[in-house]
């Protein structure tokens, strides 16, 4: 008998008392909402990272320094098509300007392309934010080029060994892409006060200053409309590192009052 009942006893304590399924259920329920509101934060928290980082670099590259996809083939061979540049953003913003043989990029709306030039707003954001980002060719009315001349020098083509000379000094340009001539376009030009004389390091192949010259803008680019300075190569990998500087401009004397 005392058997009997430690068994009843043990069977009786299996089963649940009232009430006791109902919590066991509702803990479980509370587990599951629980797990849920766990998934739901954390992927909350990870698209709030994702996108203060995407905000961060998108500001980044606006203001500091910005990817740059080089489109076209004007600059080899210091850039080629689809190398990735670093634009330092900040070059000449506390006063600086821009000096013979930096490489920049500017806005060449008024002089490497007419004023007025409309897109649909919506694709010119989206482009422009992919463009920021490296990840699209620049605008139409983004260029990248040498600077040859800066305001109040005097830049002409040619001298008697074909050479571009500035300020009656001819250059060295160990940066033309091989067997290029220096210009086979002649020009004498005394570049305004606050613009530059741009040109592309493959001469052949570039659309530069000399192409403008009989347009509105006289072929010289503001200063004001310069973007950055070409600092550093971002990819492919093997490429990684700063550009090469160039001593091509070390003998120019300084330049005499603007005529322009």
């Amino acid at each position: 008998m005392d058997t009997q009942a430690e068994l009843q006893e043990r069977d009786l304590s299996s089963v649940p008392g009232p009430g006791q399924g109902e919590r066991s259920r509702s803990s479980r329920v509370r587990d599951r909402l629980a797990d849920l509101m766990s998934w739901r934060l954390s992927w909350r928290g990870t698209l709030g990272l994702g996108a203060l980082c995407a905000v961060f670099v998108f500001l980044f590259s606006n203001f500091v320094v910005q990817p740059f996809l080089i489109p076209s083939g004007s600059m080899e061979p210091t850039l080629r098509v689809g190398d990735r540049v670093l634009v330092d953003k900040l070059a000449y913003r506390f006063g600086a300007e821009p000096r013979r043989g930096d490489v920049v990029v500017f806005d060449g709306t008024g002089s490497f392309v007419r004023e007025g030039t409309e897109q649909n707003p919506v694709t010119g954001l989206l482009h422009g934010a992919a463009a920021s980002l490296g990840l699209a060719e620049p605008a139409g009315t983004d260029f990248v080029k040498r600077v040859v001349g800066v305001g109040g020098d005097r830049v002409v083509c040619c001298d008697a060994r074909d050479r571009i000379e500035v300020n009656g000094r001819p250059l060295d340009e160990d940066y033309l892409f091989p067997g290029d001539a220096p210009s086979k376009v002649p020009f004498d030009i005394v570049v305004p006060d606050g613009t530059l004389w741009m040109m592309g390091d493959h001469r052949s192949r570039s659309r530069d200053s000399r192409d403008h010259l009989g347009e509105p803008g006289g072929g010289v680019v503001p200063v004001a409309r310069v973007i950055g300075r070409v600092d550093w190569y971002g990819w492919p990998l093997g490429r990684l590192g700063s550009l090469p500087d160039t001593d091509a401009f070390d003998s120019v004397p300084s330049a005499g009052p603007s005529h322009g």
